[in-house]
């Protein structure tokens, strides 16, 4: 039997749909992503913690539910909205559907809204928080609830507890991952070519992570505001300072820039999904991205050592820097991209080829 639900913005707007997955009242930030496959990536990709997803994309669950394909070991968003979701799944790898997926793991389902209307509202007015509901007793006692909702302590809740190791079967470079919230495919990217994965929680420091004597530092994406993690921040400071090479997704973009003495700013209803344009200022070259971010750092505001080598071509954001006195780079947008364009998984191999000179350099100093 069908059970009412409804999605209240905190500008007032009520939306009414059915309810799916698991039954239940919660609050989040009200972000949508544009993606027309990835739906399990997003569903436990870390960096949508403590967020309402919607999905523009009309119908979803269409291949099932395919464990392999996910980026965590958990769904990580607070709540799911989508216009239908497909009941009777279509895939050869598929062990499972939305809904009894969504049940099983207690996130809350939506579906039957005009998710068109409700982007729209998003874009116009920018990003809100909102509650799902089963019933609205007291209006106004509600907006104030869902307007005082703050995402906090997101990358404490995300991060690994304690230390882990991957190994390939012919290990080339050891590679410290420092997870704010990191996707599984970053993993599989490094593991792939030849590295030894040793992922460090967010609490790490940096004399832990020197100590570990890595050929390269990976800062992962993760969720939340960046300025939040002061004290990862001053920590990541320190270790730049040992001039290690180090790549920097998403978050771990945000937090090297704000590392250094640059700024981040929240964007309006920020970039989530497969099909983002990114501008490479050196050669002019334009790739298709995956991105799931609602923060950017300031371009026009980095220190010194730092100058802009990617933008976004919608709207000339930040998307990439590099760091003039250490081998250091970073970028905005996710160049693992399960389920986006892998356009820009080279990055990895310029990741490589860094910590290959770098090596190189330490033996000749030697």
């Amino acid at each position: 039997m069908e059970q009412k639900a409804y999605l209240v913005l905190q500008d007032g707007t009520v939306m009414e749909g059915i309810s799916f997955g698991a039954s239940g009242d919660v609050c989040g930030e009200i972000v949508f992503t544009t993606g027309m496959t990835g739906y399990l990536e997003t569903l436990t990709d870390p960096s949508y913690h403590g967020q309402i997803v919607v999905q523009t994309f009309p119908l979803i669950g269409n291949y099932g539910v395919i464990p392999a394909d996910f980026e965590s070991t958990r769904p990580q968003v607070r709540a799911y909205v989508v216009r239908q979701w497909c009941q009777e799944p279509s895939n050869f790898r598929s062990e499972g559907d939305l809904d009894a997926y969504l049940k099983e793991q207690g996130i809350v389902g939506l579906w039957g809204i005009d998710t068109r209307q409700l982007t729209k509202r998003i874009r116009q007015n920018g990003v809100m928080n909102g509650k799902i509901v089963r019933e609205i007793r007291d209006l106004p006692a509600l907006l104030d609830e869902i307007r005082s909702y703050r995402i906090q302590g997101a990358v404490e809740a995300v991060t690994r507890q304690s230390p882990r190791t991957d190994t390939p079967e012919e290990p080339r470079r050891r590679v410290v991952l420092w997870d704010f919230g990191a996707k599984e495919n970053i993993r599989r990217e490094l593991l792939k070519r030849g590295c030894e994965v040793l992922t460090m929680p967010a609490s790490s420091t940096a004399e832990q992570i020197a100590s570990l004597k890595p050929d390269g530092i990976m800062l992962s994406n993760g969720p939340g505001d960046p300025a939040d993690n002061q004290g990862i921040i001053e920590q990541l400071a320190l270790l730049c300072q040992k001039r290690i090479p180090t790549f920097g997704i998403c978050l771990g973009h945000q937090l090297l820039a704000l590392s250094q003495g640059g700024r981040t700013h929240k964007l309006k209803y920020g970039h989530r999904g497969a099909n983002q344009p990114v501008r490479d200022l050196g050669t002019g070259r334009v790739y298709i991205t995956s991105q799931n971010h609602g923060y950017a750092v300031d371009g026009s505001q980095l220190p010194p050592n730092a100058k802009v080598s990617m933008v976004n071509a919608n709207d000339l954001t930040c998307e990439g820097i590099e760091y003039t006195d250490m081998p250091v780079f970073s970028v905005q947008f996710h160049p693992e991209a399960c389920g986006g364009p892998l356009d820009t998984a080279f990055l990895f191999d310029q990741f490589m080829e860094r910590m290959e000179v770098d090596r190189s350099c330490r033996g000749t100093l030697g």
